[in-house]
């Protein structure tokens, strides 16, 4: 959307949803080239989200040191605290009147004219319910969401700031996995973040060199998951391989009625799928007592995924400071109500991304957050339990880097020196 003016003010920055690897270096793009537009007088940050807002718990991050600004920058999850709030009620389908007011109390007491919300779906959702209610406020406010999210299924951006990261921890982890399995063979099943899209569990595939190594089998939640069909793929890989490697996303568990799991997040009705076992513990029992195996152990990968410092891929930080410079440039160029969009130029070794932007409309509705997901492509999708390594990789391998190297000792029998 295109504004008629530009406007004098302070800007106000919060970060929303899971944190990632790369989120404050999208806060610190944002700081740097706020500084340097006449338009904008201070720049604040929001402790927790849009909690801090509401309560105006506030910091000064123009009062920072440049020393401090690039070593945050650098510091993984999210400096200025997180949070899942929604303004938006789900059970009389309208704003919560009483929160939204609040936010507008904050913007007029320190004269926030230029809001940058960092975050996922949901964050894309708020942004967008506070500027559809400025003019009923009566305050000249701009909105910017600069994207943010490991699970990668925000529309129309070619990817997200964080997914990369993420997408190279697990890369990483799995490989070493595999590694591990390889030397004491049986069925290892890890569990990946992903609620709604499948690109974190899909990232597993990219340390797979030959057709022998794990992961073997990988379920995303865009495929209909049957435990019948599960087993059967088990016992077909231990068949061939001696061995069985799994990476399920958590995804997955909507497509087992037997799982009862807690309601986690009631505000925007997400079940707790990360921090606990109980996906990985079902699987693993299934296993050993349908296909009678004993060997079988199961890993949740939880947490570690998105904040893991030594997992920052470069170009991911990159991308993500360049999305918060980018989203001031719009604010300075009359725009409101708008997403940083990350689009790709070129392929492989050719690979660049361009920022762009589009209406906060075309990612996010007020009580669709559920409906407004980019799940994973079907040319990406090998049948029901495994990702094409190749046609992935093409995709991933520029926004996650190198990979660690592999080998195996080749089976050079000895020749006895004596018959």
């Amino acid at each position: 959307m295109q504004r008629d003016y530009t406007i004098d003010g302070n800007a106000l920055i919060g970060q929303s949803g899971g944190p990632t690897a790369v989120i404050n270096q999208s806060v610190a793009g944002v700081i740097i080239e706020a500084m340097m537009q006449k338009p904008v007088i201070n720049i604040y940050g929001s402790l927790y989200g849009i909690r801090g807002v509401i309560d105006q718990d506030l910091i000064d991050l123009g009062a920072q040191s440049a020393d401090t600004i690039d070593m945050v920058a650098k510091t993984t999850g999210a400096g200025l605290g997180s949070i899942r709030k929604s303004l938006w009620d789900k059970t009389t389908g309208d704003v919560k009147a009483e929160d939204v007011a609040g936010v507008f109390d904050c913007f007029k007491r320190y004269n926030i004219r230029y809001f940058f919300y960092i975050g996922g779906n949901d964050s894309a959702e708020t942004n967008l319910i506070i500027s559809r209610n400025a003019k009923k406020y009566g305050w000249d406010v701009r909105c910017f969401h600069v994207p943010k999210t490991v699970d990668n299924d925000l529309l129309v951006t070619d990817h997200c700031p964080g997914f990369g990261s993420a997408a190279r921890f697990v890369a990483t982890a799995v490989q070493g996995i595999d590694n591990d399995n390889k030397s004491m063979p049986g069925v290892q099943i890890e569990i990946t973040m992903g609620r709604n899209a499948g690109w974190i569990a899909a990232a597993s595939v990219l340390g797979r060199k030959k057709d022998s190594d794990g992961p073997h089998l990988i379920y995303v939640p865009e495929v209909e998951f049957n435990v019948d069909t599960f087993l059967g793929d088990v016992d077909a890989a231990m068949r061939k391989y001696g061995r069985c490697l799994v990476v399920a996303s958590e995804g997955i568990a909507d497509h087992i009625p037997s799982l009862n799991l807690d309601e986690g997040d009631k505000q925007f009705g997400h079940k707790q799928l990360s921090g606990t076992n109980e996906i990985g513990e079902y699987l693993a029992r299934l296993v050993k007592d349908e296909l009678k195996l004993k060997r079988v152990r199961q890993d949740t990968l939880g947490y570690l995924q998105r904040s893991f410092p030594l997992a920052i891929s470069k170009t991911d930080a990159d991308e993500a400071f360049r999305a918060g410079m980018s989203a001031v440039n719009c604010a300075m160029n009359r725009m409101d109500a708008i997403m940083i969009t990350l689009d790709r130029r070129g392929r492989g070794r050719e690979y660049h991304c361009e920022m762009g932007f589009t209406d906060l409309e075309n990612v996010a509705e007020p009580g669709k957050s559920k409906e407004m997901i980019k799940p994973l492509p079907e040319k990406y999708i090998a049948g029901s339990n495994n990702i094409h390594r190749d046609a992935f990789a093409e995709y991933a391998e520029p926004l996650v880097g190198g990979l660690p190297e592999r080998c195996e000792w080749e089976r050079i029998r000895p020749r006895p020196e004596y018959d």
